[in-house]
């Protein structure tokens, strides 16, 4: 049996906060999934005050999404200030490869911030390899075939020192070493915008309270997400759809128990 739950109750014992420069169009979903994780949300991306928020924290989560120059200038400066600080830092490259103004400051993040996990999808990741320059928006386009990408994840990984955590039809979570293939979820949840920006503040969540296991933290949240997916798509009913899949989803996550966690966990470990 897997023991992800343990990383989980330890979420649910510390209560860690985390701050969450996020994507504005899914700011409040994120901080209602940090507080249904059983965890703290603070939202600040003003440059004056990101390094003050940061230092009262336990983990950072910068996300890519609605970038802008000023958000740019924050997420660094709090990238900074989380290192200076030994906080995890997770980085989510939302659309990275649909412009260059996006590519740029991903480089300058990767560049100036130690990030402890890299959570993206499988086209994000191919982006920031050099093997692609267009997304389909934010969503996962052509992407390489799952024996492929787990290679380039490992090796990417590796190279950043840091955690890869890949979401797609199968999940692959790898320090370049040690790889978590996953295989809990539903497609559904590609159709609730922002599921994968709750998916990172959720990472942090696990990460800050965990922070001496940046690997297995990063796992079993992406568990953790793909596992509450599956029961919230089980409630639907033939009247309902991906507005009631988005509240079920909130509803998973705030019932779930480490128990369960272990007990539903797909996941296939490689070393």
């Amino acid at each position: 049996m897997t023991a992800f739950g343990a990383l989980f109750d330890r979420v649910r014992e510390t209560s860690p906060l985390v701050h969450c420069i996020s994507n504005l169009v899914s700011a409040n979903d994120c901080a209602n999934m940090v507080l249904a994780a059983g965890a703290s949300p603070i939202m600040a991306d003003d440059p004056e005050e990101v390094e003050e928020i940061t230092a009262l924290s336990r983990a950072l989560c910068l996300s890519l999404g609605t970038p802008n120059p000023r958000k740019a200038e924050a997420m660094v400066k709090a990238g900074r200030t989380a290192a200076r600080l030994g906080l995890p830092v997770v980085f989510d490259p939302v659309g990275v490869g649909a412009s260059q103004f996006r590519q740029s400051i991903a480089a300058e993040v990767l560049r100036e911030v130690p990030v402890t996990v890299l959570r993206c999808n499988a086209s994000e990741l191919q982006a920031l390899s050099g093997l692609a320059q267009v997304s389909r928006g934010v969503d996962a386009g052509k992407t390489l075939p799952p024996e492929a990408l787990r290679p380039r994840a490992e090796q990417f990984a590796a190279q950043h020192r840091c955690v890869a955590a890949v979401t797609g039809a199968e999940d692959i979570v790898t320090d370049g070493k040690t790889t978590h293939i996953l295989r809990n979820g539903t497609p559904l949840l590609r159709r609730v915008t922002g599921a994968g920006c709750m998916l990172s503040v959720l990472t942090a969540a696990f990460v800050g309270a965990n922070p001496d296991r940046p690997l297995a933290a990063a796992a079993a949240a992406v568990c953790a997400m793909g596992l509450c997916g599956e029961t919230a798509a089980a409630r639907l009913t033939g009247e309902e759809g991906t507005g009631t899949l988005r509240m079920y989803l909130m509803d998973a996550v705030s019932n779930l128990t480490g128990e369960q966690l272990d007990q539903g966990a797909n996941d296939e470990l490689y070393c």
